[in-house]
């Protein structure tokens, strides 16, 4: 199973904010991921979006890629708080405001579903896995009738 990431260091939001559009696509198919930021009204939802273009172009390079794009999901999506710039803002009588202005490094990790392969039942397995038919329940039928 090929698994592969790519981090954006240092973008201009908080951490909290890009939080709540990571959890939109965790898990979901890469497409459909794809999709979903398109659509979401959070001005993050570009910057997610390049980050797993570039996440998916990872996988792509290893060895051992299938090719297949369609099985490549969403592992884990999260943001880290990055460093802080603190500036001033000027205050009424003389005094002065500190405003934070916070970054947040994003990690997007894609990783490939393992193939389904369907089990080929033989005589053996036919034989001991036919379950005998249920007889209906007709009691709680009857007693609920009455009441």
């Amino acid at each position: 199973m090929i698994e592969a990431q790519a981090t954006a260091r240092g973008i201009r939001t908080s951490a909290q904010k890009a939080g709540l559009v990571c959890e939109l696509i965790r898990g979901k198919g890469v497409n459909q991921a794809l999709a979903t930021l398109q659509f979401t009204r959070k001005t993050i939802a570009r910057e997610l979006a390049k980050v797993l273009r570039s996440a998916v172009a990872n996988a792509q390079q290893k060895d051992g890629f299938s090719g297949d794009i369609e099985r490549l999901f969403v592992a884990a999506c999260y943001a880290n708080q990055g460093p802080s710039m603190k500036r001033v803002r000027p205050a009424p009588m003389g005094r002065a405001y500190r405003v934070t202005k916070r970054t947040a490094h994003l990690t997007v990790r894609v990783a490939e579903r393992p193939l389904k392969i369907a089990r080929v039942a033989t005589e053996g397995d036919a034989a001991a896995g036919a379950k005998p038919a249920r007889a209906k329940t007709t009691a709680r039928k009857t007693a609920t009738a009455k009441a």
